[in-house]
């Protein structure tokens, strides 16, 4: 398979590269720079596209960056649409990014594909940017949406601002702790793109999420033990809101997302519980 990937260099796109080469695919990375039109001859004879782009969401939210977030996304997969609708032939499979940002914070509510969208900034975007790919299915294209959740593995992703604090034994809870994390390991994220690659079945929405979500203080609890390590302190949120203003909401959110498409399309999970998830990335 001809696969061309956008995001490529990201912390997912790494390692989505890595497997597609593995198994003997051929990659064609490619950029979507803000403002620029995309050639559709980089979509010629291409049979996918893995479309990974966006702004980094873990950032204070200034009125730019929150510009930058929805374009890069929104805009972004428009181009991305146009471009493919012009290449000769045009690709027949598109696997977009997504997020479970299009939840909102919604406490033990146990959500799946067909739970309705949240109402908050990230919602918003996340509806936007998964109604932008879904053009293409207009134009007879299989659109298959991952709604990423938190991705843990070794050098990068949400581990690397994790970790230093745990190690040095001042790690802790975010706010009470008992919202819910819905997390997966990276092996699993790239084993669900290749999943939606390969299977003509898999279509529209699937969380991208391991099938054991935890709450906060759980996985507190199971970090500083895997890294032996006291996890004591409380992180309060006036300190995340001081840090990170309104991105605050996002880091002590509640998302309880099972992955019920991942499962009944007969995905096969590594990793369905946190403690072996982390003893592997840790090598513990």
């Amino acid at each position: 398979m001809k696969v061309a990937v956008a995001g490529a260099s990201g912390f997912i796109g790494r390692h989505l590269v890595a497997a597609l080469h593995s198994r003997g695919d051929e990659v064609i990375p490619f950029s979507l720079r803000a403002g620029a039109v995309l050639s559709p001859a980089v979509f010629d004879a291409v049979d996918a596209v893995v479309n990974l782009a966006g702004e980094p969401v873990a950032q204070r939210w200034t009125a730019e960056v929150k510009r930058r977030l929805r374009d890069s996304r929104v805009q972004g997969t428009y181009n991305v649409i146009a471009a493919m609708t012009r290449a000769t032939p045009a690709p027949k499979v598109l696997v977009n990014g997504s997020a479970i940002g299009y939840y909102g914070s919604r406490g033990d509510e146990v959500l799946t594909e067909v739970s309705t969208p949240g109402n908050d900034f990230l919602a918003g975007v996340t509806v936007a940017w998964e109604r932008a790919a879904m053009h293409a299915a207009s134009l007879g294209v299989r659109v298959a949406l991952i709604r990423t959740g938190i991705v843990l593995g070794p050098g990068g992703g949400a581990m690397a601002k994790m970790l230093p604090p745990f190690r040095a034994g001042v790690g802790g809870k975010i706010a009470s702790g008992r919202q819910w994390m819905s997390w997966i390991h990276i092996a699993d994220i790239v084993g669900l793109f290749l999943h939606a690659l390969d299977r003509d079945d898999v279509r529209g929405a699937v969380n991208g999420t391991a099938p054991e979500p935890v709450r906060n203080a759980d996985f507190t609890r199971a970090l500083g033990a895997t890294l032996h390590r006291p996890a004591l302190f409380t992180v309060p949120r006036f300190a995340l809101e001081a840090a990170y203003g309104e991105m605050a909401d996002a880091l002590v959110g509640s998302q309880r997302v099972l992955p019920e498409r991942a499962l009944r399309t007969e995905y096969g999970f590594r990793y369905h519980q946190l403690r072996p998830a982390l003893r592997q990335i840790l090598g513990s």
